[in-house]
């Protein structure tokens, strides 16, 4: 056997898995043994900067290393942001809850969920965000899309939204085996969103949520755990009334997630008399939270149920009533959420009084006043209702003249109700305090942050651009699925973001259930000096992915060799300090 010393040099390797490319760099020696050429590793050297890795390269060759003037930067594009959600995306195991082979469809639905969160948009100003040659960040790179075989387009990413809608049963089922357990508490909430075409069929005018009360739109409900991390959306046709949509939650919960007991959590407006009576009571392992509407609470006072003296010293108590058999009833009353009631009542009363004044005035002017009874009256029902409180007037109309007063026994009747609120619940007393389920119903409230991320402030569900039902109910479970990373990035960063990151210290010091949420110190030290405990600048969402893009990828071309690779720009604290609680590795 025979072996020469061989010539020691630098080699690449790329690989491709997951839809990523790998390169590693090793340092080598060939050598021939028995007519053979063999390779022996002598070391890894991915771990050093590309330009040190390019300059052995040289040096093992005989050449000279490269000069300052031999790099050219060919492109640099915004990068933290993107690689901040890519890996949580990978801590939190979306990735694989959205499938588990690589493919481009895959791919492209990571990139769509990056892309909600970073610069929410319609699929064609996606699609050329995300293409090689009007890429926007770093994301292009980071998933490989520059590998493709063709330029990216919006048609790509609908074929992406297909294949993604055919699985959404099977990544809501692997979302509920991993944050629902048997006996959890379930938060179900229905929201809508207003649509500007006319050719879907799950668009029809209904109760208008967004204040468009001219355009038609959809409605869906978001499922959500207990502690406001969403499991499962469902698009419903845009008429479609809040309880006629519990049925099919209660069924996804129970048949499809596989969940024997559970507490469903749903608002006055959702679970209903009727609804209960009809699909949830005597249903084995199927207990609810909601409360009671006005009406009701008005007709418990009256049949002696409880009276406003229980409050005295207390602002919160437990009743029974045979109105709701094998049911507890738990009454709250808000003092803070009292005035201001009777505060906004005042001012809605005043504001319809000014314009009833300018009606009195119309009929008393000398010069062409208003007359006709019916003329008056048509005046006086333009306005009377605006503020909603024509149950708080008295009206008198003439063929002359109009008169009005102010109903003081029913306004006395509304504010004895100010700042009560009933919650009843089929939970049993030794399952569930009274205090917890206050707490419960009071977690609603998270779904409502969810509502208010997924339409406004962040990932911007609305405007919807597409036709076909099953792109709206993709499009929709896209924005659920980005919320879904945007709750983990949220609770990991909250100590560097304003909202409260000790929220159990906060808790511990609530004097009631009943009194609004406290903020803890390291809260409101926050608030006031918009800094962090470390001096570091406290930001919120939105702005602290800003400040992440401005951590940027470089590719940078060295001399005449066609040697290419990417480079970052250093992180600051800040960024550092955001990855470390991301648990992300740049």
């Amino acid at each position: 056997m025979s072996k020469r010393n061989g010539a020691v040099h630098v080699a690449t390797i790329k690989r491709r898995c997951k839809g990523k490319v790998y390169v590693t760099h090793l340092l080598r020696r060939s050598y021939r043994e028995d007519g053979k050429v063999k390779h022996e590793t002598l070391g890894n050297l991915s771990h050093l900067p590309p330009d040190l890795i390019e300059t052995i390269r040289k040096r093992l060759r005989g050449e000279e290393g490269p000069s300052g003037d031999d790099f050219e930067i060919l492109r640099s594009l915004p990068h933290g942001h993107v690689a901040a959600i890519l890996g949580t995306i990978e801590n939190i195991g979306l990735d694989q809850l959205i499938g588990t082979r690589p493919c481009v469809e895959r791919t492209l639905v990571l990139a769509m969920i990056v892309a909600r969160i970073v610069a929410p948009q319609s699929k064609l100003a996606t699609s050329r965000a995300l293409a090689e040659e009007t890429a926007s960040c770093s994301l292009v790179w980071e998933l490989g899309l520059d590998q493709l075989d063709a330029p990216l387009n919006q048609h790509d990413l609908y074929a992406a939204m297909d294949w993604l809608i055919a699985r959404q049963c099977r990544i809501e089922n692997k979302l509920a085996k991993k944050h629902l357990q048997d006996g959890t508490l379930v938060l179900y909430d229905v929201s809508s969103s207003y649509y500007t075409g006319h050719h879907c069929p799950l668009v029809a005018f209904g109760h208008s949520r967004d204040g468009k009360k001219g355009f038609p739109q959809i409605v869906y409900g978001l499922l959500c755990n207990a502690d406001g991390c969403p499991i499962a959306v469902e698009v419903f046709e845009g008429n479609t009334a809040d309880p006629n949509t519990l049925q099919s939650q209660v069924d996804k919960i129970r048949k499809r997630f596989g969940i024997a007991r559970v507490v469903l959590v749903g608002d006055r407006g959702m679970i209903t008399k009727r609804r209960i009576d009809e699909s949830l009571r005597g249903v084995d392992g199927l207990d609810w939270i909601t409360a009671l509407r006005a009406d009701s609470i008005k007709k418990l006072m009256s049949q002696g149920t409880f009276q406003t003296s229980l409050f005295d010293e207390r602002d919160l108590a437990e009743v029974s009533s045979p109105d709701y058999p094998g049911e507890r009833l738990v009454v709250c009353r808000n003092p803070l959420l009292a005035e201001e009631r009777s505060r906004k009542r005042e001012e809605l009363l005043k504001a319809t009084e000014k314009k009833l004044d300018e009606i009195v005035a119309a009929t008393q002017r000398a010069r062409r006043p208003l007359r006709g009874k019916e003329r008056i009256a048509l005046r006086v029902g333009k306005i009377i209702n605006r503020y909603k409180v024509q149950k708080h007037f008295v009206l008198g109309f003439g063929d002359d003249h109009f008169f009005y007063e102010r109903d003081q026994d029913k306004i006395a009747e509304e504010a004895a109700l100010d700042g009560l609120y009933v919650i009843r619940t089929s939970v049993p007393s030794d399952s569930l305090t009274p205090e917890s389920t206050v707490r419960a119903y009071k977690d609603l409230a998270k779904v409502e942050r969810a509502f208010r991320c997924l339409k406004t402030v962040d990932l911007k569900v609305r405007p919807i651009h597409h036709w076909l039902v099953d792109r709206v109910r993709a499009h929709v479970f896209l924005c659920m699925l980005a919320y879904y990373v945007e709750w983990h990035m949220r609770a990991k960063l909250a100590p560097i973001l304003f909202q409260d990151h000790e929220r159990e210290e906060a808790e511990a010091q609530r004097e009631s259930i009943v009194q609004p949420a406290p903020r803890s110190a390291a809260a409101t030290a926050k608030d006031a000096t918009k800094r962090t405990e470390s001096d570091l600048p406290v930001h919120s969402f939105q702005t602290l992915l800003s400040d992440l893009a401005t951590l940027a990828k470089s590719l940078i071309r060295i001399g005449s060799q066609d040697y290419e690779f990417h480079q970052l720009t250093t992180p600051t604290t800040l960024q550092q300090r955001a990855f470390r609680l991301l648990n992300v590795t740049l």
